[in-house]
């Protein structure tokens, strides 16, 4: 039986991208050799991009991101997106000139840059980059957003030669099995994105992952524009206010939630200053508004999760995954109106659901822990329940997403409570696929 032309490419997509994974080198090492190969034989789309905004940082990647594109589009530019992971479908992390990318043309970008790798050992991270470029390349835009994959130093995206401007985002603690075991280690890998004569936007950072950055910008001839010196941004009782070598400006308050996104919508608007200060601020404001970015500290109000819920309750998600994202997310929630919350949790087990938790454990009432589904690099239910005991939360491993949710009614006695699922980018995909 055929299939539909629209399942048919959603088919092949699926089927690439599995054999593409057989390729992974049997031990990871960050390097920029086999996609430089790779990018040579397809003829080097990354030297024919338009200015790109490179973007790195432990937390608000994906969010400052976001900010750069929605304050372009509502200037009327048109921008290719490249990020990482995604929630539900594969092609979110592929946007041209505004759309996601379809499944039949992820499909003949796939087939072609199998066929021309041969074969050769490159990262599944790495190959998909190389697709992404040679798609960049193909479709006018007038700027590209890229986010870096893990790192930067020797991230598959580190391949351009002179970005419009490269933002470093707050440097924490993560990935340290590849990265460092301190925040000056990482902060060291995060600067290697940092170009000669390319403005370097730097975010809020410690005193240690500042040192690094400013060292190794001094030593490649970056010019900086760091917050708290040449940039501000602060809430205001209308919005934000920021202000810059060029710019005074009062904006609406951002459009996703908490008080780091202030920072996230800052830096974007760092970036766009250095490039090009005649964007107008009506353009700035609406993007600054309008911007959407999901499980990030996100709202879900419809879809059979949300209905299990007594009347009046509050179901949020958020995909943080370190202690840096759970302190910015228990600072926003402390600052809601009191109602009693629970957690859904679950995490993959290369991180400490422990000391994630414990950031939240002042907050929360109970927890029930859930193994990520599909994922077999998931903790177990019993495990993180474990973990969450060991925080301080009262917890209980549960079946899956429907009967955690059930258990937290249950325990509610139908009075309204908060739900949070927190934990993973992997487990919000789920909830957002489940609960559309």
């Amino acid at each position: 039986m055929n299939l539909p032309a629209s399942s048919a490419d959603a088919a092949r997509v699926d089927a690439l991208l599995a054999r593409l994974l057989v390729l992974h080198p049997r031990v990871i090492d960050l390097s920029l050799g086999r996609i430089r190969r790779l990018l040579d034989q397809l003829g080097r789309p990354h030297e024919r991009l338009p200015p790109v905004f490179h973007v790195t940082g432990t937390n608000g990647k994906g969010s400052t991101c976001a900010y750069l594109r929605a304050m372009l589009e509502a200037a009327g530019r048109r921008v290719h997106v490249f990020t990482s992971p995604h929630l539900v479908r594969f092609n979110e992390r592929i946007r041209l000139a505004g759309e996601l990318i379809s499944d039949g043309d992820l499909a003949a970008l796939l087939e072609e840059v199998e066929a021309v790798n041969a074969g050769e050992p490159i990262t599944f991270f790495e190959i998909i980059g190389a697709a992404a470029f040679l798609a960049f390349a193909r479709v006018p835009a007038d700027a590209l957003v890229l986010e870096v994959g893990m790192g930067g130093r020797l991230d598959a995206t580190n391949v351009i030669a002179r970005p419009a401007a490269s933002i470093i985002t707050p440097v924490s603690l993560d990935h340290m099995s590849y990265l460092g075991d301190t925040v000056a280690a990482i902060a060291r890998e995060k600067a290697g994105i940092l170009k000669p004569g390319a403005f370097g936007i730097i975010g809020p950072q410690t005193a240690d992952a500042a040192a690094v950055i400013e060292k190794h910008a001094a030593s490649v001839a970056a010019p900086l524009r760091r917050f708290g010196r040449e940039w501000t941004v602060m809430p205001t009782a209308a919005g934000l206010r920021y202000e810059g070598p060029e710019w005074r400006l009062d904006l609406p308050a951002p459009g996703l939630l908490g008080r780091h996104q202030y920072d996230n919508a800052g830096g974007a608007l760092a970036a766009l200053e250095a490039f090009d200060p005649t964007l107008p601020a009506a353009a700035l404001a609406a993007g600054i508004a309008g911007v959407q970015w999901p499980a990030r500290l996100q709202r879900l109000t419809q879809g059979p999760l949300a209905r299990t819920l007594p009347a009046g309750s509050e179901l949020w998600l958020d995909g943080g995954h370190n202690v840096a994202c759970a302190e910015a997310v228990a600072a926003e929630l402390a600052r809601w109106p009191a109602m009693p919350m629970h957690l859904v949790f679950a995490m993959l087990d290369n991180r400490d659901p422990a000391a994630f938790l414990r950031v939240l454990a002042p907050l929360s009432a109970g927890l029930e822990a859930v193994a990520i589904p599909g994922e077999h690099k998931s903790w177990s239910a019993e495990a993180a329940a474990e973990a969450a005991c060991s925080a301080g939360i009262p917890a209980a491993p549960a079946a899956d997403l429907g009967a955690a949710m059930a258990a937290i009614t249950t325990r509610s006695g139908g009075s309204p409570v908060r739900v949070l699922i927190c934990g993973s980018l992997y487990l919000a995909g789920v909830v957002l696929a489940e609960n559309s």
